[in-house]
Order: structure tokens, then sequence, then C-alpha cells
């Protein structure tokens, strides 16, 4: 008799396949999907992952704080040294720490150079899961003088086919995965050499919509920055407990005008700042320079405002 599960597996990767192609639509993939997966978590984690084909849609205007906000200034911090950014790239390591019940979990720790405690800023995996690019991404923060720290999600394994990720994404628990991450933020706040009692989250396509559910159910975040992420529902962005600053591509099939109404309704609902940036017709994961997708411009732009944010808010 065929397992169910991995006849419902089959089908939504031959969905998948279907819309990228173009021949069925958003709505016509999502309802489908849930039909087969039975979760609508899974569903937005499989449309935010899919690689992105252009769409006509205009820009939203970058959402700020109202005019009124006064303007968080960032500490002025030196750029690091060619030196200092050599030595950093590949000098992390994989670190274990306790999950809520006491068991293992596992992720890459990288720590920058110098004396005295700095910022911590936990590093979400896309749907490939813990890859040689977010370590590097981790190594970048730590050369920048953040504690970095990216958990392995997917206890181990990494996809280098789309079909595997759609499998691991299946396969993965998202809210037991936001609990990780809270406890990857934990991790790292209790350690002497990690500076203030709040860290921040930044992730990628999975990990975009990670870290702002993150922002929504912890209150150890203390910047949160998601990249090509799915989008919260009003009511959810209703609920962020820290400052969100979101970056996309127009050329990405998220709805740029719902992108730009969850910005509104941090600013006007919440007591935190929210700026939501777009990239005219960068792609989804224009930030990955491992991949065709990478759009240095965009990717740079999105790197320096990232910077700032977390200088502004972490310290």
């Amino acid at each position: 008799m065929e397992d169910p599960k991995r006849f419902n597996r089959i089908e939504v990767m031959n969905l998948v396949t279907s819309y990228q192609l173009g021949h069925i639509s958003r709505r016509q993939f999502t309802r489908r999907a849930m039909l087969a997966v039975g979760s609508i978590g899974v569903v937005n984690m499989l449309l935010a992952a899919c690689q992105a084909v252009p769409i006509n849609a205009p820009a939203p205007t970058m959402i700020a704080p109202p005019a009124d906000t006064p303007e968080p200034e960032a500490e002025a911090t030196a750029a690091p040294t060619e030196e200092a950014m050599e030595e950093a790239m590949g000098s992390g390591e994989m670190v274990t720490y306790p999950d809520r019940d006491g068991e293992e979990l596992t992720g890459y720790l990288a720590r920058p150079s110098g004396d005295g405690p700095a910022p911590a800023v936990v590093v979400i995996q896309e749907w490939w899961g813990l890859n040689d690019h977010i370590k590097d991404l981790a190594d970048r923060f730590a050369a920048e003088g953040f504690v970095a720290l990216a958990p392995d999600l997917y206890k181990g394994n990494v996809a280098t086919e789309p079909d595997e990720a759609r499998k691991l994404v299946m396969e993965l628990d998202m809210m037991e995965a936001v609990a990780e991450i809270d406890q990857a933020m934990a991790f790292l706040l209790d350690q002497e050499y990690v500076a203030g009692d709040k860290a921040g989250v930044v992730g990628f396509c999975m990990g975009g919509g990670l870290v702002l559910q993150a922002a929504v159910n912890s209150d150890r975040v203390g910047a949160a920055i998601p990249f090509y992420g799915t989008l919260l529902e009003p009511d959810q962005a209703a609920q962020v407990k820290a400052p969100v600053q979101a970056h996309y591509g127009t050329a990405d099939r998220f709805d740029l005008d719902a992108l730009a109404e969850m910005g509104r309704i941090i600013n006007e609902d919440t007591e935190f700042d929210a700026e939501v940036y777009t990239y005219q017709d960068a792609p989804h994961a224009f930030m990955n320079d491992t991949s065709e997708s990478y759009r240095a411009e965009a990717a740079t732009e999105a790197w320096e405002r990232t910077l700032t944010w977390f200088r502004t808010y972490l310290g």
C-alpha cells in the first residue's frame, strides 16, 4: 500500500513545478497544495522558497516610521579592514546548546576578533539548510563586530537540489523552528562575550518568514530583518515585538501591496519602527552570491542597510 505522506510529497513537488512554469496560478497552487499537505504554513513556505519569475508590479514606496518619529542614530563604526575580513571568513565553528527540553541543538558560531562583548545576531538559513553560504554570512557579521549564530534547523541535512529542499521544508515544524531560534538567542545572550539583553535575527527565503514569526513570538528579539520571507498577516503584524527592516525584490512573487501594508501596520499599530525596502528587478534570493539569482547592487545596498539597522537597535 502506498504511503500517503509520500504520495502527498510527490504531488506537491509536481504542483510546484507547474507553478514555476506558469501552468497554474498562485491561487490554484495554494488550493491544491492545501489539499495535499493540509497546512497553510507549509504552503506559504513553499511559495516563498520557489525560485520566482519576474512580475510586472511597481515597487511600493519605502515604508518608514511616521514623520514625527525621531530618527535613531547608529553609532559610527569603521568598516572592517581587508585583513579583518580575511581573518573572520571561515573562522567560525559548530557548537551545541540545549533546547527547552534539554536536548542538543547545533549551530555555526562566528565571533568577532578583539576584546570585549559584542551584540548578537542569529542568522536563519534558506530552504537549502545550513550550507556554506549561510556560514559565510555569519562570518561576515563577525567581521563587522557581531557575534553570529546560524542554527541548524535541518539537523545536519543540506539540500543542493530544489526537490530535496522541498522535502526538507515540508518535514520542518515551523513553530518548533521558531522555538529553536528563540533558544539560539537564549544561548547567545547567556554568553559573557555577548553584549545586551536582546539579539538581532536575520533570515533569507524560508528564514525570512521565520524571522518575522520570531519577531511576533519571542521577547528576546531586539531587531528583525527578513529577506524575501513569507509575510505576516495583518493581525500578526500588529503583534510584532521588535523593529523590523524588510528587503524584497520586485521580480519576486510576493504581493508588494501586502508587503507595504505589513510595514504600515507595524509602524502605526505597534510601538516599533518598520522599514520596507524593495529592489527593482531583483529576483528571489538576490542576496545569495552562490546563485544565478544574485544581484550585486541590490545585495550591497541591502547589506549596508542591514548593518545600520542592527547597529542602531543592538548597539
